[in-house]
Formats: structure tokens, C-alpha cells, sequence
């Protein structure tokens, strides 16, 4: 290989790196995240419709997303126990399920179908598929587990958690939740 053309190569694999790596934006406490858009073969809601994040400051209410391995769902079952007990107000609270469709092993189809039942029982929710693990690359969140973060009313975030979350941490993100509202 010709010299200028191995300098070339290697240049546009650092840069290509380096840009990548920039686009990534974790979830930081205070700040807004990055903007995001799932439609068509990257996912989107239930309902078929895209899935937008900057959505999320638009609403003008307290967000709680939760960002779930088909697999793990059950990892918090207390914090979801928890917010079925708080009943928190449909017109100041907010919630939204995206689920990590690349992380499950069972195929999509089975997954769409209880999706579709959920959206039906639970109206109040947005469920929206993540085919290519986008939040999990772009947001920094923990793949193959449960992830929480909670936006206030302005869209910026106040909380996030990867993983499960201890009785204490519960409380304390209730608590965060309902000053907030």
C-alpha cells in the first residue's frame, strides 16, 4: 500500500472515531439530553408513529423514562410497584417505556404483541421500540438491564439509575418525583 495512502486511511478512521465518539452525549443531572428521533427501521412508538426526545420539554410535565431489556424488565418490580401506588397525576406526570428490542433473544414479533396489549392497558404510557440500541449508544445508558431517568418539567434531567435500585433509592425518587410536580 503506497504510504499516502495508509496515512489517509488510518486519518479517516481516527477522524470517523473521534466523530462518533462526539456525537455520544450521556445523561447528565440538570441538563436536557441530546435529541433523538426513532421512526421506521430504528424503532418508534407502539402506535407507529416516530419517537422524538426533544418531546420530552414539550409536555410540560415531570417525565419518567424508563429504558428496559425485554429481559430484565423485572429487575425493578419494586419501583414499579411503587408508582402504581403513587398514582401520580395524568395532567403533571408522564411516563414512557422504551424498550431495547436488540437486546432481547425472543423475536420481535412476540415482544410487538405484548407491547400492543400493554399500550392498550395502559394509555397513560408511551411505549416506544429502540431496534438498534440507540439510547443505550447514544444516551449511555446500560444495555441488557433496566435503566430510569426522570426529566422535570422543562425536560432536563433530575435523576437517572442504571440497574436496580435499592428500597432506599425508591423512596428517595418518589419523594423527587411529587416536589417536583
Amino acid at each position: 500500500m503506497r504510504p499516502h495512502l495508509r496515512f489517509f486511511l488510518i486519518s479517516a478512521v481516527i477522524t470517523s472515531s473521534i466523530a462518533s465518539g462526539a456525537v455520544a452525549a450521556p445523561i447528565t443531572i440538570g441538563r436536557s439530553a441530546s435529541p433523538i428521533t426513532l421512526e421506521g427501521a430504528a424503532g418508534g412508538k407502539v402506535t407507529g408513529e416516530p419517537w422524538n426526545s426533544e418531546d420530552i420539554a414539550k409536555m410540560g410535565k415531570v417525565v419518567s423514562l424508563f429504558y428496559v431489556d425485554p429481559e430484565e424488565r423485572k429487575l425493578n418490580e419494586p419501583l414499579e410497584d411503587a408508582y402504581d401506588a403513587e398514582h401520580f397525576p395524568a395532567d403533571k406526570h408522564q411516563g414512557i417505556a422504551i424498550i431495547n428490542m436488540a437486546a432481547a433473544w425472543y423475536p420481535n414479533s412476540m415482544i410487538d404483541s405484548q407491547l400492543k396489549q400493554k399500550q392498550e392497558k395502559f394509555p397513560r404510557t408511551i411505549y416506544v421500540k429502540d431496534m438498534k440500541k440507540a439510547l443505550a449508544h447514544e444516551w449511555d445508558l446500560q444495555d441488557d438491564s433496566v435503566n430510569i431517568v426522570v426529566f422535570a418539567k422543562d425536560g432536563k434531567a433530575i435523576f437517572a439509575k442504571k440497574g436496580q435500585m435499592s428500597p432506599d433509592e425508591i423512596s428517595k425518587l418518589m419523594k423527587l418525583i411529587r416536589s417536583n410536580l
